[in-house]
């Protein structure tokens, strides 16, 4: 007798799917029932989004009987998550892979500076009687939405109250113009914006964002870039003529399939670059990092921003470059007081580092190479993939 037991569909496979199951196959990633139920969603969603896109391009007649009348809008995709978990992977896969021809993946700051610049814009034309309407946000909300259809965000993360002030009435106007929101996030969206001046005027967005995007929670305690980096990737002398190449795969693994990009770290009204960036990690060079004028506060939202930093081609420091050690020391301390990994490039052991004997530097880097033997090690790194997963 046959077994009454139902058996549940096969999903259908998608392009992201598909991809993911190749990584897998080809043992780049482990399988994680999450990331293919996330990848199968992605690729569902991309299914409406064709067909939507596709009906509205028949008569008026033809999408009136195309579609039935109890379905509901299309929703965008809210990923949230503790970091390593692939949620930048996955959306890339998506986008890359979407059939959508007005498309745009962006990091969410850069996003939200290019809406202020517009929204200054506007009003320096409505000044001038060049536009109408004293509101900036219909106009920058229907430009933004003429362009792109699917928007996909990477990182999305509220720190700015400029940004936190308008998110509510923007992306409002944004749905209202059939634009599609894929954004990845730390953090579910009843916690952005924690503690943040103003934070009530802010909680309208939480609402919006809720109404036309699905949460979904990558939840999960592993970190997938900490099992692909080794306590011998963490710290590479480049004596070793194999260095470079180091680095280079140290770097692939942190990116596991997300594209590198750019981003920027905006503190006290300052704007730090970030020249390559993606999946949570930062990658600097020494002079980019160390010979610039930054201190404490920048370290630190740094260390806020990314779970690794990793800084290439890291000199012997002597007491001409006490200014460049003092740094050194400042930004091992953010990384290590924020429980932030750090992957280092440099000319010679942790000991040997700093040649300086005067100065309170040749002391305190003591502490510094102290920390850095420290920050490799294992139980240094498992406690770091710890403490980010009870961030999500």
């Amino acid at each position: 007798m046959a077994s009454s037991a139902t058996v549940e569909p096969k999903p259908r496979s998608g392009p992201v799917r598909s991809a993911l199951e190749r990584l897998i196959s080809s043992g780049e990633i482990e399988a994680d029932p999450l990331q293919r139920r996330l990848a199968d969603q992605l690729d569902a969603l991309d299914r409406r989004l064709s067909a939507e896109i596709g009906a509205s391009k028949k008569s008026a007649l033809g999408w009136l009987f195309g579609k039935k009348r109890d379905d509901a809008p299309v929703k965008g995709l809210y990923v949230h998550g503790d970091v390593g978990r692939g949620k930048t992977m996955l959306m890339d896969m998506f986008f890359r892979q979407s059939s959508i021809a007005a498309k745009r993946r962006v990091h969410f700051h850069a996003f939200m500076g290019e809406v202020h610049e517009r929204i200054g814009e506007h009003r320096r034309a409505h000044k001038n009687g060049e536009a109408k309407g004293d509101d900036p946000i219909p106009p920058v909300a229907a430009a933004i939405a003429a362009k792109s259809k699917l928007l996909c965000f990477d990182e999305f993360a509220v720190t700015d109250i400029a940004d936190a002030m308008i998110l509510s009435r923007l992306f409002k106007a944004l749905f209202a113009n059939g634009l599609i929101l894929v954004a990845t996030s730390n953090v579910a969206p009843d916690d952005l914006y924690p503690n943040g001046l103003n934070r009530p005027l802010f909680l309208p967005f939480v609402k919006v964002l809720k109404e036309h995007a699905e949460i979904f929670e990558l939840a999960g305690e592993e970190d997938y870039r900490l099992a692909f980096l080794s306590e011998e990737d963490i710290y590479v002398e480049t004596t070793d003529p194999a260095a470079g190449q180091r680095i280079d795969a140290a770097w692939r693994r942190l990116l596991d399939g997300s594209k590198e990009t750019t981003a920027s770290l905006s503190v006290k009204g300052r704007t730090i670059p970030v020249p390559r960036a993606g999946n949570g990690a930062a990658r600097f060079s020494f002079d980019d990092l160390l010979k610039r004028p930054l201190g404490a506060q920048d370290y630190l939202a740094l260390a806020r921003r990314f779970h690794t930093v990793l800084v290439e081609n890291v000199p012997v420091m002597a007491e001409a470059e006490r200014n460049e050690a003092k740094r050194f020391i400042t930004l091992v301390d953010a990384l290590y007081d924020s429980g932030r990994r750090l992957v280092v490039s440099a000319a010679a052991p942790v000991d040997q580092l700093y040649q300086g004997q005067s100065g309170t530097e040749a002391f305190e880097f003591d502490r510094t190479a102290s920390r850095l033997f420290e920050m490799r090690s294992k139980a240094y790194l498992e406690k770091a993939s710890e403490a980010q997963a009870g961030e999500g």
